[in-house]
């Protein structure tokens, strides 16, 4: 099977041995994102409003990146540190997601890297 390595300076570089998404076939694998400036590589300041935005924004580039939109994402897994702020993470999902919604997964854990409070990860089928 062939893999093409999807990659952009528009979201942040990996910061280990991973790439930020790999096409397979029709379908596209992105690695999970979370709140780091793209610019600076530093965790964005501001709660978890600020990282959600973030992140998802980190995932919306890598999505045009692959030749694809955040609409055409069929699966979502949403990684919380603090699972009482799930309701403050689904409104501003609904800022850059539109129905029909992707299938999704939330998941809490006791942590993540760089001392993110949220991370998102997509599988993007484009058109």
């Amino acid at each position: 099977m062939d893999r093409q390595v999807i990659s952009t300076s528009s979201a942040p570089a990996a910061i280990g041995p991973y790439s930020q998404a790999v096409r397979a076939g029709g379908v596209v694998y992105l690695s999970g994102q979370i709140a780091l400036d793209p610019a600076s590589g530093q965790l964005v300041e501001g709660g978890i409003e600020a990282q959600a935005h973030r992140a998802f924004q980190n995932l919306k580039a890598v999505c045009e990146a692959a030749g694809g939109t955040l609409d055409q994402c069929v699966k979502l897994t949403l990684f919380l540190t603090d699972l009482s702020k799930f309701p403050v993470v689904n409104e501003i999902m609904q800022q850059y997601f539109a129905a029909p919604f992707p299938a999704r997964s939330t998941v809490g854990v006791a942590s993540l890297p760089r001392g993110a409070q949220f991370e998102v990860e997509a599988i993007l089928v484009p058109a």
